[in-house]
């Protein structure tokens, strides 16, 4: 009998091992901008490999990167009134043709194969009323306030 539970035991331990190198793993994987698309004033499309798997890992994220961003990509590209929406994409398995219900199709690619399937996991958008907020697609939405932290809204 010490036997049968010393192998379950170790068995879990092994497998809560394997889970947790898994986790490591996602959580160190470096984020990789494959195309932006920028659609009509202000929003903006960004289309990545991979992303942190947190809620706050994408927070940290976006504040982390945010001027090379700008620098490099020209994003966010706000409207004349200062408002901008930047929507991460997963690219999945790369650019597919419309065919598909719902896909999310680029007009500034002139080709057949210029759409990816709607993969949303994490957007940022600047609004009057609102401010910095941030929304993740599986998890919640978040405010930055003026004292630069970040406040979990909720819908009340």
């Amino acid at each position: 009998m010490r036997v049968k539970n010393r192998r379950a035991i170790a068995s879990l331990f092994l497998a809560g091992l394997v889970l947790l190198v898994y986790w490591f793993w996602l959580s160190l994987r470096p984020v990789e901008i494959v195309a932006i698309h920028h659609r009509s004033s202000g929003f903006s499309d960004v289309l990545v490999t991979s992303f942190p798997p947190t809620d706050k890992g994408k927070i940290k994220w976006w504040l982390k990167n945010q001027n090379m961003l700008k620098d490099k990509y020209a994003i966010p590209k706000p409207d004349s009134n200062g408002y901008f929406y930047v929507t991460f994409w997963l690219f999945g398995k790369g650019y597919k043709e419309e065919g598909k219900y719902d896909r999310l199709c680029f007009n500034d690619i002139k080709t057949k194969i210029n759409c990816i399937e709607k993969d949303a996991i994490f957007s940022v958008d600047k609004s009057r009323n609102m401010g910095l907020m941030f929304t993740v697609y599986d998890g919640d939405n978040y405010r930055l306030d003026l004292n630069g932290d970040i406040i979990k809204v909720t819908s009340d």
